[in-house]
C-alpha cells in the first residue's frame, strides 16, 4: 500500500515558479517533483518519469480578475525523471532532474514568441525516517528530508523580436541559475484493513543568488491528503494544498530594470488548490494522473495566475540486488 502511495504522490507540489511567470520572472523546474513521499525499503530502487503540462491566460491584480494583460498565452511542457534507492530501511537517496520540451510565452502583439527549452536542475534529495510505529490497525511514519537543487540549464538568454534581440523573460528560462536548499517533512498514518491513509507534507525552498545578482522568491507549501485503495489496484487521493512564493530581489538596486520586462513589484503569490489524483498499479508498476484546481489565488501587483495543470506519470519499483546470504 505504501508503494502505491508514494508512486501516486510523485509530483504533488506542482511547480514553485509558475504563478506570475510571464511578467515577473518565475522560471525554474518543478520542486523536486513534488517529492511527497517517505522512504523506500532497504535495497529497493524506484525509477519514475512523468509529463506535466501547464497553460494559462488568466491575469489577476491581487485576487481580482484583471484586464491588464501582458501576453496572449503562457504554457510549458515538462518531463521529469527520478531515480531513488533505499540505502537502509530508514535512509533513501534520490537524484532528480527535468527537461523542458518548451516554455512558451506569446506577447499581445503576436509578432514573435519567446520559447525556452532544455534541462532544468539536478536535485539531490536524501530522506530519513525518524519515527515509525506499526500496529494491527495503524501504520505511522515521520520522514524528514534535506535536499539541494543545482542549476543545469540557462538562466539568461535572448529572443529575436523581429528586428533585434531582447533579453528573454525569466518565465521561459529553464532554471533560476541559483543553488537552492530544500527542507522537507512528511507525516503518514495508514489504516491497512480499511486500505485508507491520511498524511501531510511540508516543504520550504530557500533560494540562493544567481550570477546575475538575482534572488528569486523562497517557496513554502503545505499539503493535507486523504486516500483510499479500491479493488487492490486503484488508488484515489485528494489533496488540499497551500503555497506561497516570495518576491524577487536584486543584489544591486541599479539592476531592478535590467530586463525592462521584469516588474519586481508584481512578483510573488499565494495559492490554495484542490488536487485530485488517480493511480493504477500492476505488480511493481504504477501509472498515475492528477490535475490542480485553484480555489484561491493572490498575486502581488498584476500578473498571470494558475489556470490549467495536468500530469501523467509512471513509477517502477524493484530490488536490483539480492540479499546477502549468511
Amino acid at each position: 500500500m505504501k508503494a502505491l502511495l508514494f508512486s501516486t504522490l510523485l509530483i504533488l507540489a506542482s511547480t514553485n515558479s509558475y504563478s506570475q511567470g510571464c511578467c515577473s520572472g518565475g522560471s525554474g523546474s518543478p520542486v523536486a517533483g513534488g517529492t511527497s513521499q517517505g522512504v523506500l525499503a532497504e535495497r529497493q530502487m524506484e525509477l519514475g518519469m512523468n509529463f506535466q503540462y501547464i497553460s494559462s491566460k488568466k491575469f489577476l491584480t491581487g485576487d481580482q480578475p484583471s484586464d491588464n494583460f501582458y501576453i496572449k498565452d503562457f504554457n510549458t511542457k515538462y518531463l521529469y525523471y527520478r531515480m531513488a534507492y533505499g540505502v537502509t530501511s530508514k535512509l533513501t537517496l534520490s537524484l532528480e532532474t527535468g527537461y523542458f520540451l518548451d516554455k512558451t510565452q506569446v506577447p499581445l502583439s503576436g509578432a514573435y514568441k519567446e520559447v525556452g527549452k532544455g534541462f532544468a536542475d539536478l536535485i539531490i534529495f536524501p530522506r530519513y525516517k525518524i519515527y515509525e510505529d506499526n500496529t494491527e490497525e495503524t501504520r505511522d511514519e515521520i520522514t524528514l528530508g534535506l535536499g539541494m537543487k543545482i542549476p543545469l540549464g540557462k538562466y539568461y538568454d535572448s529572443t529575436w523580436a523581429g528586428n533585434t534581440y531582447i533579453p528573454s523573460a525569466p518565465a521561459v528560462l529553464t532554471t533560476t541559475g541559483s543553488n537552492d536548499f530544500i527542507f522537507y517533512g512528511f507525516a503518514f498514518r495508514g489504516y491497512p484493513e480499511k486500505k485508507a491513509r491520511v498524511f501531510m507534507n511540508l516543504m520550504y525552498i530557500r533560494k540562493g543568488w544567481n550570477a546575475l545578482g538575482e534572488k528569486f522568491g523562497d517557496y513554502a507549501s503545505i499539503g493535507l491528503f486523504a486516500g483510499k485503495t479500491y479493488f487492490k489496484k486503484i488508488g484515489v487521493t485528494l489533496q488540499l494544498k497551500g503555497e506561497t512564493i516570495g518576491k524577487l530581489n536584486y543584489m544591486n538596486a541599479d539592476d531592478l530594470i535590467k530586463y525592462g520586462i521584469v516588474d519586481v513589484t508584481s512578483f510573488g503569490s499565494k495559492k490554495i488548490a484542490f488536487v485530485p489524483q488517480v493511480s493504477y498499479s500492476y505488480k511493481t508498476f504504477t501509472v498515475f494522473t492528477m490535475t490542480e484546481i485553484p480555489l484561491y489565488q493572490y498575486v502581488n501587483g498584476t500578473g498571470i495566475a494558475s489556470q490549467y495543470l495536468f500530469t501523467l506519470g509512471l513509477s517502477y519499483k524493484f530490488m536490483p540486488f539480492k540479499e546477502k546470504e549468511d
